[in-house]
């Protein structure tokens, strides 16, 4: 795949439905969002490393993400672990409003920079531990995390709007699931999606950041 629109018509095909995730993907340019050195590999379907031991996501998983969150275009979303800043792009073009949270200052200040350039610079990029959320900016419609927690963060649930979704793999550091939890009526919902692969969602309700073994 060379564009954007490839990697669009590749989703389609690899099961993912919905027209406005599908569009989304294919108007984010992603080579923007991968280091110089791998941009001949921008639109792989693959994870690729973007430094501080970090990934520019898998374009599957993205669409998974955001297709999952059910979102019609005047939401607030938060987006956790904002890596390269790809995600949270591709999420500005489907809701009103995007705040997204790195723990890594430098990664951070350079997703705001790419951003900015690739004419997202509406989207709030802030440094913290994503998974105590940004409470000071909830709730939110929807929250999407990039990374992998040991369980569902319990701030993160606690900053959903009624009716709102969070998207979180959970499981261990090798192998996860994709969790899709509603904030209902009657309390919280559950389901479990596809398997993935996330690197680990450091902080205080994820992963130490140096693990014992």
């Amino acid at each position: 795949m060379r564009s954007s629109r490839d990697l669009a018509a590749y989703l389609r095909r690899r099961g993912i439905t919905d027209t406005r995730v599908l569009e989304a993907m294919g108007r984010v340019r992603r080579e923007l969002f991968v280091p110089a050195e791998l941009r001949r590999r921008a639109y792989d379907d693959r994870a690729l490393p973007i430094g501080h031991g970090q990934t520019i996501s898998q374009p599957f998983m993205v669409a998974a993400i955001c297709a999952a969150l059910d979102l019609e275009g005047d939401e607030r979303v938060l987006d956790v672990g904002t890596g390269s800043g790809y995600q949270a792009a591709v999420l500005a073009e489907l809701a009103a409003e995007v705040v997204t949270i790195e723990r890594v200052a430098a990664l951070a200040d350079r997703a705001r920079r790419t951003l900015a350039a690739a004419g997202y610079e509406r989207v709030e990029v802030r440094v913290g531990d994503g998974t105590l959320g940004v409470p000071e900016r909830a709730p939110f419609d929807a929250i999407a995390v990039a990374a992998a927690a040991p369980s569902v963060p319990e701030a993160l649930y606690a900053q959903l709007a009624p009716a709102g979704r969070l998207v979180v793999p959970v499981g261990s550091r090798r192998d996860q699931q994709l969790e899709i939890v509603i904030r209902g009526p009657h309390g919280r919902e559950e389901r479990t999606s596809v398997p993935c692969r996330f690197v680990p969602l450091v902080g205080d309700a994820g992963f130490a950041e140096h693990p014992a073994w």
